[in-house]
């Protein structure tokens, strides 16, 4: 069994094998995302995000899901045209994985057991600790051990959001 997040097996967008310990030592915001959701903007926050404090150790790591709404029906190719041509990400994107219910990746699993409620939430927090939707971000440390959890709502340029970052950066 993995002993942190970082080990868990998980694979690129191209099929290629990874872990989050290719991050080892930088700061990894994970999010769940989707292409035909009403966050889907969010990509270009994310994408901000990178940029800015990429060189300074920040990988964001997107995982597409389907599990809201069929909010992200393509596969693994049509994901990674769509996040390249309309968003232009340069992010490190992963394949589509089950975040909740039957079926849920180990990745996903281990982020909600260690930080079982996302800040933002309020009483719409599941009370099972499952990703509540599409854009959903955990924070992990450089440590490898998951910092904070936060709700889809809350954009990716939100100063709570921001502030977290550069906090676990700093680190």
């Amino acid at each position: 069994m993995p002993a942190t997040v970082q080990d868990i097996p998980v694979n690129r967008i191209d099929g290629s094998a990874a872990t989050l310990g290719d991050y080892a030592g930088k700061v990894v915001l994970v999010v769940n995302v989707a292409s035909k959701c009403g966050l889907t903007p969010q990509y270009d926050g994310l994408e901000a995000l990178y940029e800015t404090y990429g060189d300074k150790g920040l990988v964001v790591a997107g995982f597409p899901a389907n599990e809201f709404a069929g909010q992200e029906p393509g596969s693994n190719a049509e994901i990674a045209e769509f996040c390249e041509t309309r968003f232009h990400i340069k992010f490190p994107m992963f394949e589509k994985i089950v975040v909740k219910g039957e079926g849920q990746h180990p990745l996903y699993a281990a982020l909600t057991k260690a930080a079982p409620v996302a800040e933002g939430a309020g009483d719409r927090a599941p009370p099972d600790g499952s990703v509540m939707w599409n854009f959903e971000k955990f924070l992990i440390g450089k440590d490898g051990g998951v910092a904070r959890r936060f709700s889809p709502t809350i954009k990716p340029e939100d100063p709570i959001l921001v502030d977290a970052i550069e906090a676990e950066l700093a680190k």
